[in-house]
C-alpha cells in the first residue's frame, strides 16, 4: 500500500514498497528487541473482532446451496471477483494503462462514485478456505489504497513526471510555485472523511532557501 500511495504514483509499487516496507519491517523487529515483554492490548472484545474477521466465512457457509456453482452467487462476492472490479476501475478512471495514464476531476469522481458502490459490496465478500479469507482482507485494504490513491491525484491540481499519471485538465509543471513542492508530500487521513492539505517537509525547510536564491 506504502509504494502506491506516497506520491500518488502507481510506478513506485516496485521501489516504494520494497524500501518503505523494510522500514516497517525493522520497526517491528525493533519493538520487539527492545520492548519482548510487550504486549498488546485491543480495546475490542476478541469474540467481536474474531466475528468481523471471519465474516466472509459466515456469508459463504450461509449462501453456498443456493446455487449449482459456488463461484457464481447472487448473495456473495468471491474475492478474485471483487479484485478483478477494482482493477478494471482503478485502470479506466485513475489514471492506468487502459487510458494511457490520463486521467481528470469528472474522470476521478465518476470513479470514487464507483469505488463507493464497491465498498458496499465489498460487505458481501465470500471466503470458502483460509487463502480465500485473506485475499478477501487484502481487497479491503486495497480499496483503502486505491481511494487514497484517487484521493491525492484529485487533491493535486498536476501532473506528474512522465509515465506515472497526466492530469488532463492540468497538464502543465511549474516548478516555481512552492504548492508544488507541498503537493509531493500530501497527508491523508482516513476516518469517516478524509483530510488533505498540504504541508512542506522538514526536508525542504532548509532547502527552499537555497533553491529559491540558485533561482534568482
Amino acid at each position: 500500500m506504502a509504494g502506491d500511495v506516497v506520491g500518488a504514483s502507481g510506478h513506485k509499487f516496485s521501489s516504494g514498497s520494497h524500501a518503505e516496507g523494510r522500514i516497517a519491517a525493522k520497526a517491528a523487529i525493533a519493538l520487539i528487541l527492545d520492548e519482548p515483554n510487550f504486549k498488546p492490548t485491543s480495546p475490542r472484545r476478541m469474540t467481536r473482532s474474531s466475528g468481523e474477521l471471519y465474516l466472509p466465512y459466515e456469508v459463504f457457509e450461509k449462501y453456498k446451496v443456493y446455487s449449482t456453482d459456488p463461484l457464481i452467487n447472487p448473495n456473495y462476492i468471491r474475492p478474485k471477483m471483487l479484485q478483478a472490479r477494482l482493477q478494471k476501475i482503478s485502470d479506466e478512471y485513475f489514471g492506468g494503462i487502459s487510458t494511457w495514464y490520463m486521467t481528470s476531476k469528472t474522470m476521478l469522481t465518476e470513479g470514487l462514485k464507483l469505488l463507493e458502490v464497491l465498498k458496499e459490496d465489498a460487505n458481501k465478500m465470500a471466503a470458502g478456505n483460509l487463502h480465500e479469507l485473506m485475499r478477501c482482507w487484502e481487497n479491503y485494504h486495497r480499496i483503502l489504497s486505491v481511494e487514497a490513491h484517487a484521493r491525492h491525484i484529485l487533491f493535486r491540481e498536476e501532473s506528474r513526471y512522465p509515465g506515472y499519471y497526466y492530469r488532463g485538465d492540468f497538464l502543465a509543471i511549474d516548478d516555481k510555485k512552492l504548492e508544488v513542492l507541498c503537493q509531493l508530500h500530501v497527508r491523508c487521513r482516513k476516518k469517516n472523511t478524509w483530510e488533505l492539505k498540504k504541508k512542506v517537509p522538514p526536508m525542504w525547510e532548509d532547502f527552499l532557501p537555497k533553491l529559491n536564491l540558485w533561482r534568482a
